[in-house]
């Protein structure tokens, strides 16, 4: 996990309508920049839906939510129009910027060891750098953490 107080890695990534967008965009702004596994599981869609519920008291507060997979713009598309969602969501297929922020790790399931995205969340301040960094990422709570942090 990247430390706290260090410049955040630059960025340009596709969202769910394949607009690009780079972390330089939201210079200014507080970014909320949060790590997730999978589009449409039940973690992320409970993570991705207390972003959305909450976008309103994020922007209020000067900051931008966006979340970041390996999945594809198309499977993000889906995952915005099932879900209703307010926010930004990156395809980051090749995990470039997945592997930058330093999620992408040996995980283990039912004994087998494989290599995926941990659920991590950053707070990047207006002038680039972290601020907090949270890999201990409980899916359903991080959205009001984050929000209490602001």
């Amino acid at each position: 996990m990247l430390e706290v107080g260090t410049k955040a890695p630059a960025f340009e990534l596709p969202d769910q309508n394949g607009t690009m967008h780079s972390l330089k965009d939201y210079k200014g702004k507080k970014v909320v920049l949060y790590f997730y596994p999978k589009d449409n599981t039940s973690g992320c869609t409970k993570q991705a839906c207390g972003f959305s519920e909450r976008y309103p008291q994020f922007t209020e507060k000067g900051a931008v939510v966006l979340g970041i997979s390996k999945d594809s713009v198309a499977s993000h598309k889906k995952f915005e129009e099932k879900n209703d969602l307010k926010f930004t969501i990156l395809s980051d297929p090749d995990h470039k910027v997945i592997e930058a922020y330093d999620v992408w790790k040996e995980k283990k399931n039912y004994g087998k060891s494989y290599m995926g995205v941990v659920r991590t969340t950053y707070l990047i301040d207006e002038k680039g750098i972290i601020v907090r960094a949270n890999d201990k990422v409980k899916a359903a709570d991080d959205p009001q953490n984050m929000l209490d942090i602001l």
